[in-house]
């Protein structure tokens, strides 16, 4: 089961979007995608959870963490082969992680927990709570915004995981991630190109 969680070692940069639900994540992500003319992994748990929703109308239960986790995992190593030089992740496992911890009273199962810590990303854009609130079938706990943030920030810092803060309009949020980007794609410059193979 752990080896469904291990990253794909290829040599590209990964960054990842990280932070409380409806804080802008997807759409940067998309713009960071197109900016750098490469592909972005999508939150599985959104997929997961929303066919969950239709089909059974149950929300998520700490038994689905793990198998989020797997299918997260997937799908970034498929779309890292896919990438030109950056893959854009829309979250990570250690967000995952954090959303056991918060939503399951600190319960993280041992594979996740061991994955979370494991794998690693060059950058980590945490996205602050200034963005709207909009609500779905999934998004809960409006009112608990700022407790969430600084739970996903506090594991950054605990987890000595290099981050900036993205505050302020989407515009602003998006000069500042690419400016960040180009500094780690300038000190490598040796990074895989998409063939398209």
């Amino acid at each position: 089961m752990e080896e469904k969680l291990k990253q794909t070692n290829i040599n590209i940069v990964k960054v990842v979007l990280f932070g409380p639900e409806s804080s802008g994540k997807t759409t940067l992500s998309k713009l960071l995608a197109r900016h750098y003319n490469t592909v972005w992994a999508p939150e599985y748990a959104r997929d997961y959870l929303q066919n969950k929703w239709n089909n059974e109308r149950k929300t998520c239960e700490n038994t689905d963490m793990l198998p989020i986790a797997e299918g997260q995992m997937k799908l970034e190593n498929k779309l890292a082969k896919k990438a030109d030089r950056i893959l854009i992740c829309d979250t990570d496992l250690l967000e995952t992680k954090v959303y056991s911890e918060e939503f399951y009273g600190g319960f993280v199962h041992p594979d996740l927990e061991k994955a979370a810590l494991q794998n690693t990303y060059d950058l980590y854009f945490l996205t602050y709570i200034d963005a709207p609130w909009k609500k779905d079938d999934l998004r809960d706990r409006p009112e608990q915004r700022l407790e969430m943030f600084n739970a996903f920030e506090n594991a950054l810092i605990k987890n000595h995981r290099p981050y900036v803060l993205l505050k302020g309009e989407k515009k602003d949020r998006l000069e500042t991630a690419i400016r960040e980007i180009d500094k780690i794609l300038k000190l490598k410059p040796n990074l895989r190109r998409f063939s398209g193979k």
